[in-house]
């Protein structure tokens, strides 16, 4: 058994252990090989691993061979055994013949675990012979019996564990090697009962174990595949009139000639304003504020773009990003889209880094390349999580 801690930046082999049966989570497959958020869970436990090291699969011996591109991502399958320890053993005794300095064991069950949370256990390994990740238990806990609460431990300095865990690998080969005694719930617990000192690193609430099957609906929310993302496009254009000023984007700027409309003719916010209904599927500014009501005449295309934003959030959407087009010759863009951007920004109370303006030329063609008027383009992202 190896007496000190692997040096720095030393390799790093994965297990991933597989081989369960996992019919708890409901479904006709192990839950390993069910659907999360349209990939295999499994192939979501492996991309989590993938540049670290070596990795090692440890399969159902009835299942090796079954899905051929997923096990791709391994450079090592091997049959597991009855239980999870067995799994583990045969996973590391497979590496032996050409032994890393180091090993992660993780349960293929734990898919979304963070990048970071494996790279934390790697790090402890510096200075300790095992590391695995834990969060502090922050609920009450009772003792229940007959339905009834008989006691109520202190959750004082308990912990939730979860995997990866990490180990110096002569030190958890020879533990396993040597644990004759009852199932081990973990490799925690093959290394403690060898005499090892386990460091506690964070964990992270996202690295949930698939169980049952409410974890699948857990899994799916932290994926975001429950959101509902929409994108709306709006097109606009306003010719040219005589007059000193025009607006866009909710700026006025001084011109030769002003745009022709019903209300100021902002080109630019009326078309971001049919993006964000376009999205949510509520028509257009003509259905909300028809030119045939006298009340909008002249009026600010403030209160158009206003309405969307608002309407979008009564409807639970959060506007995560707008992207807006000015097409025309004249006036430049340029020296005012800052301006039109945080105009936009504080109309529909978002953050101005969600919100894009820019401007293009028809190189002359068509009436904004004869300088007849401008047009614009714009498209909204809204997501309802």
């Amino acid at each position: 058994m190896s007496d000190s801690p692997a040096p720095a930046n030393a390799g790093a082999a994965v297990i991933i252990v597989a081989a369960g049966r996992g019919r708890r989570a409901g479904g006709e497959l192990p839950k390993q090989w069910r659907d999360l958020g349209g990939r295999k869970v499994l192939a979501r436990t492996l991309d989590a691993f993938a540049g670290l090291g070596p990795i090692c699969l440890v399969l159902h011996p009835d299942e090796i061979g079954r899905y051929p591109e997923i096990e791709a991502a391994a450079d090592l399958v091997v049959p597991g055994g009855a239980e999870r320890a067995l799994s583990v053993r045969a996973g590391l005794e497979a590496l032996a013949d050409r032994p890393p300095a180091r090993v992660l064991i993780h349960d293929a069950a734990r898919p979304l675990v963070p990048r970071g949370v494996i790279e934390a256990v790697i790090a402890a390994l510096d200075h300790n012979l095992a590391a695995a990740p834990g969060l502090a238990v922050t609920d009450a806990l009772w003792r229940v019996a007959d339905g009834a609460v008989v006691d109520a431990p202190s959750r004082e300095g308990l912990a939730r564990a979860q995997t990866p865990q990490g180990f110096d690998f002569a030190a958890i080969l020879a533990a396993h090697r040597a644990h004759d005694g009852p199932p081990a719930a973990d490799d925690v617990a093959v290394a403690r009962a060898a005499g090892l000192a386990v460091a506690v690193v964070a964990g992270h609430e996202n690295n949930v174990k698939i169980t049952g099957p409410e974890d699948f609906s857990r899994a799916e929310r932290i994926l975001g595949c429950d959101m509902d993302v929409r994108t709306g496009n709006g097109f606009d254009v306003h010719a040219f009139e005589p007059g000193e000023s025009l607006w866009l984007c909710g700026v006025e700027i001084a011109h030769d000639r002003g745009l022709k409309g019903h209300s100021d003719a902002d080109v630019g916010m009326h078309a971001l304003t049919d993006a964000i209904y376009g999205a949510m599927a509520h028509g257009d500014i003509g259905q909300h504020f028809p030119p045939s009501d006298p009340q909008w005449k002249g009026a600010r295309s403030e209160v158009f773009l206003s309405h969307a934003a608002d309407l979008a959030r009564v409807e639970g959407f959060a506007i995560t990003h707008c992207d807006v087009t000015l097409i025309c010759e004249r006036p430049k863009i340029g020296p005012h889209a800052e301006k039109m951007r945080a105009e936009l920004a504080r109309i529909m109370q978002i953050e101005p880094g969600r919100v894009s303006v820019k401007a293009t030329t028809s190189e002359r063609l068509g009436f904004p390349g004869r300088e007849e008027g401008i047009a614009a383009i714009a498209t909204a992202t809204l997501v309802k999580a």
